[in-house]
């Protein structure tokens, strides 16, 4: 085994009780309800359920700050400032991405989720006040929340997957996926009644309160993690992180440089479909109400029910493929060639944007290709991270999910910025995607390679 794919095989386990032990058939009802979803085995329901809810709670608070933030940007900006403004959360996370793993360096498992969790809180309630106050809050709120969804949903995930070993993770995270893409879809509909009958800012305060409660799930499963482990594994867990820094572990390691790179691609072709979705609505929302200050209010109603209908449909297909397709692609394509999926879907749909575009089809697009990436596609992306150390969970996933993420949306920004010069219509746009995802398939095909190199080396970290 070469040193640079060593640091990503040895995972922090959990043994709940030891990976794949016992027989699987003798289940309890609970376990036999659960199996068309994930095969939950003796010991492990107790933490798989609650690891669920909390994932289902942490994407309901996220798209209730979500359907918020759409009002907000595309109201006082519209979709262009929108995808500009994801430029500046890379920005940001460049300074934000080191204070993490320095703070992470200090404290253990349970306080890193704490208090940083806590963090978001308090900004969500200065938000609020300053929306309350009547300060224009459309970009700064865009680039906050941006920044919540990759550092905070990363970090729980990222928990999950420090709790877990990879047997159980293959196993699990399809149906904690299920608490998280519900989550989603309730969430995105809750959204929208609170919007439309009691404005943004009830949804603001009603999120940071589910953000408390997922402070305190996951204390409990951290203490049931501890009781668990082994002597050795538990004072581990009790300490501090190492001092390396995420960036560090992703520059060493080429297992982690293609889930970075996977991250970018992805997001390039994610945002810029959304940025011609967002395109969309704007102008379907000034043709509706016209573009003067004594509409806003309507335009701001139309673009929230807009997005809550896009948000919730989308969930609601990505909570029956979770439920229903994910644990059996993992279990008979495993998690690589599981990977192939999205950009298969993603080609088919931008290439018959090229002869054809027009409002419906690239509703549908969106709707498929994000519902596959809030379910299939992040259970996948997840799941990557089974077989890594805990610095690179915590510290290497967290510059993924926060910093290469938005260097998508860096590089989709100079796509918008480049054809609104140039005047593109929407195949032009569609003619970059099919290009980025050819790219996109390219990685997934190496990190293919690597997976079965794993699996050769080291039989009990495949995934």
């Amino acid at each position: 085994m070469s040193p640079e794919d060593q640091s990503t095989t040895t995972a922090t386990a959990v043994p709940l009780p030891p990976p794949d032990a016992g027989d699987s058939t003798q289940k309890s009802l609970a376990e036999r309800l659960l199996s068309p979803i994930a095969d939950v085995r003796a010991g492990e329901m107790g933490m798989a359920l609650l690891l669920t809810l909390l994932m289902f709670l942490i994407l309901g608070a996220y798209y209730m700050l979500k359907t918020a933030r759409e009002v907000f940007i595309l109201s006082q900006g519209g979709a262009e400032v929108k995808s500009y403004s994801a430029a500046g959360q890379a920005l940001l996370l460049l300074f934000l991405v080191p204070a993490y793993g320095a703070f992470a360096s200090k404290v253990n498992r349970d306080r890193l989720v704490t208090w940083v969790t806590l963090f978001f809180v308090s900004n969500v309630l200065l938000f609020g006040l300053a929306y309350k106050v009547n300060l224009n809050i459309g970009v700064p709120y865009f680039l906050w929340v941006g920044i919540f969804n990759v550092m905070v949903i990363a970090q729980f995930w990222a928990f999950a997957a420090d709790v877990l070993t990879p047997a159980q993770g293959k196993r699990l995270f399809p149906l904690i996926g299920v608490g998280s893409s519900l989550g989603a879809w309730l969430g995105a509909v809750r959204a929208g009644d609170i919007v439309e009958a009691q404005g943004p800012l009830r949804l603001l305060f009603g999120a940071a309160a589910i953000l408390v409660a997922c402070v305190v799930i996951a204390r409990i499963v951290g203490r049931m993690a501890t009781r668990r482990e082994s002597g050795g594994v538990a004072s581990a867990a009790e300490q501090p992180l190492g001092k390396e820094g995420g960036f560090a572990l992703i520059r060493k390691d080429r297992y982690l440089r293609l889930i970075a790179m996977l991250t970018i691609l992805l997001n390039v072709v994610n945002t810029t479909g959304e940025y011609l979705y967002g395109r969309y609505v704007v102008e379907q929302a000034v043709a509706l109400h016209g573009a003067g200050v004594a509409t806003a209010a309507a335009r701001e109603a139309f673009i929230g029910a807009a997005y809550s209908h896009l948000f919730s449909t989308v969930n609601l297909l990505g909570f029956l493929l979770q439920m229903f397709v994910v644990s059996r692609l993992f279990k008979f394509l495993g998690v690589g060639k599981s990977l192939l999926v999205h950009p298969i879907v993603a080609l088919c749909g931008y290439l018959m944007m090229l002869k054809a575009p027009s409002m419906q089809l690239m509703g549908w697009v969106k709707i498929a290709d994000n519902s596959l990436d809030y379910s299939l596609d992040n259970t996948n992306k997840q799941a990557l991270w089974l077989p890594t150390s805990r610095e690179a969970k915590y510290k290497a996933k967290q510059a993924v999910d926060s910093f290469f993420v938005r260097m998508g949306d860096v590089a989709s920004a100079g796509i918008v910025f480049v054809g609104e010069a140039l005047a593109l219509a929407v195949p032009a746009f569609a003619i970059t995607n099919v290009v980025l995802v050819g790219g996109w398939l390219a990685i997934v095909a190496l990190l293919n390679q690597v997976l079965r190199r794993k699996a050769q080396e080291a039989p009990t970290q495949a995934i």
